[in-house]
């Protein structure tokens, strides 16, 4: 069983940054692959990225891509999503969610229902 809390959501302005962390419980966080989703109101959840446990390799999605990357940090079991030039469309909830020794080839293959647990989310505000 993994539990996963994210943090670092907030109110910020279009352009400006923000990290969110994803802080998971257990001995086996190198063997989950890490990623982030988001949800906007009335909209579906959206692939953002996520880091491999094998490698390392990180895919991001088309919206994400440039702006956004997404760090691991096995000794402390944490990944981040380190958000840069943020615009107000990236308004959503974010969560983070791990897949057990995953790994998948293309973005477009890491979809929700590769992961086995999630967190509860954190809310991004971005204005205009």
């Amino acid at each position: 069983q993994v539990q996963l809390v994210e943090s670092g959501g907030g109110l910020v302005q279009a352009g400006g940054s923000l990290r969110l962390s994803c802080a998971a419980s257990g001995r086996t966080f190198s063997s989950y692959s890490m990623g982030w989703f988001r949800q906007a109101p009335g909209t579906e959840c959206e692939f953002v990225a996520t880091i491999e446990w094998s490698g390392g390799t990180t895919y991001y999605a088309d919206s994400s891509k440039g702006r956004f990357t997404i760090p691991r940090d096995n000794n402390k079991n944490t990944v981040y999503l380190q958000m840069n030039s943020l615009k107000p469309e990236d308004t959503a909830v974010y969560f983070c969610a791990a897949a057990y020794r995953t790994t998948a080839l293309t973005p477009g293959a890491w979809t929700s229902a590769l992961y086995n647990y999630w967190g509860k989310g954190t809310k991004v505000t971005v204005s205009s």
